[in-house]
């Protein structure tokens, strides 16, 4: 599963999944809500782009 990276250095790393935010370990980037946004500064997806 690919990560994905934020312009504020997020990584999101699908095998942690943001568990805090409702996204279970194990989700793919593509699986995540739509209205889910970056846990450090809060973009949406749309600004995520493949590492």
């Amino acid at each position: 599963m690919d990560k994905y990276d934020c312009p504020c250095g997020y990584v999101y790393d699908p095998e942690e999944g943001d568990y805090e935010h409702g996204v279970e370990p194990g989700t793919p980037f593509e699986k995540v809500p739509d209205d889910w946004v970056c846990p450090l500064c809060s973009a949406g997806k749309e600004y995520f782009n493949k590492v």
